[in-house]
């Protein structure tokens, strides 16, 4: 229903008393007849005219209607959270990787500080001794261990050890040389001659106690058939103060070497020896053949030949 349906009522009833009111208000019929009797007396003469009161409603009365705006009710939607499932984290088995097993197969051995006989011993090993494999030499077959009754990994040959693995899906290991210069110092004087193939390394000693002196160590890359050669080398003690070795032409890298001086605690840092390159290649001159018309300058011409004219000034 309507606001206007509902006050209909309420406006009807309003006029229907305005109209009582009104009429209430008209003279009764005694009060006019008094009046008219008292217009007579004043104008006993002549009855010209009698005044009649009239009551006139002037009053209107007006239905206004008025627009009320009325909000009608809105729906407002709520959101409602609904959480979505939430991916939970399954646990991914990842297999770890089996190092390579050793177990040494000789009476006595030795763990060494770097891939080859040259290297300073570390530890000595015993038949049955067992270890795992680290990692493996990037210039040899050796392999870089840790044994099991040792702090520290070392190296060894793959010849004084049982392997139970694949050490070939192991990672290739730098040497990591112990390096001291307490007591020692690098060699110096070093200086190297070539004679054809042969390059001749030579130094000034170092002194050393006889209980530390543990020579020297060359590391060496020299060309032999075509390819670049590592040769690791060891002079015994401080007094053996060169070493020879054999160097070729054909490799597209060139030749270089480091020498050390080697004590019971370690080595000291290296000196770098002047590799001497090969001297130039002489250019063959050209041969000479001579020609079978050759004449020489001083042979008569024969009186037949026709001579040239020669030029005038």
């Amino acid at each position: 229903m309507s606001r206007f349906q509902r006050t209909l009522p309420a406006y009807i009833l309003l006029l229907i008393a305005a109209g009582l009111i009104l009429s209430g208000c008209t003279p009764s019929p005694e009060q006019q007849a008094t009046g008219t009797a008292t217009s007579e007396t004043a104008t006993a003469a002549v009855w010209t005219k009698t005044a009649t009161a009239t009551i006139t409603d002037t009053s209107t009365f007006t239905l206004t209607f008025t627009s009320t705006y009325t909000p009608t009710e809105t729906f407002t939607p709520t959101i409602t959270f609904t959480p979505t499932k939430t991916a939970t984290n399954t646990k991914t088995f990842t297999p770890t990787f089996d190092f390579p097993k050793v177990t040494v197969n000789v009476n006595m051995a030795a763990c060494l500080y770097g891939p080859a006989k040259a290297y300073l011993w570390q530890y000595d090993l015993a038949l049955g001794d067992t270890g795992v494999v680290w990692g493996r030499a990037a210039n040899s077959n050796w392999l870089y261990v840790k044994m099991d009754r040792w702090p520290g990994p070392c190296w060894l040959s793959p010849a004084v050890v049982t392997v139970d693995g694949n050490v070939n899906r192991l990672l290739i290991q730098p040497v990591r040389l112990p390096i001291t210069n307490a007591l020692y110092h690098a060699p110096t004087g070093v200086k190297a001659e070539r004679n054809g193939n042969t390059v001749s390394i030579s130094w000034d000693q170092v002194a050393m106690t006889v209980d530390d002196d543990r020579g020297y160590f060359l590391d060496v890359w020299v060309c032999q058939k075509g390819h670049l050669v590592w040769v690791p080398t060891a002079l015994p003690d401080q007094y053996h103060l060169s070493a020879a070795f054999t160097d070729e032409r054909g490799c597209g890298q060139l030749s270089w070497a480091k020498l050390y001086t080697v004590e019971k605690h370690g080595y000291t840092s290296p000196v770098d020896v002047p590799w001497p390159p090969f001297p130039p290649t002489p250019t063959p001159l050209p041969t000479l053949t001579p020609s079978d018309t050759f004449t020489p300058s001083d042979t008569p011409v024969p009186s037949d030949t026709p001579i040239p004219p020669t030029a005038t000034t």
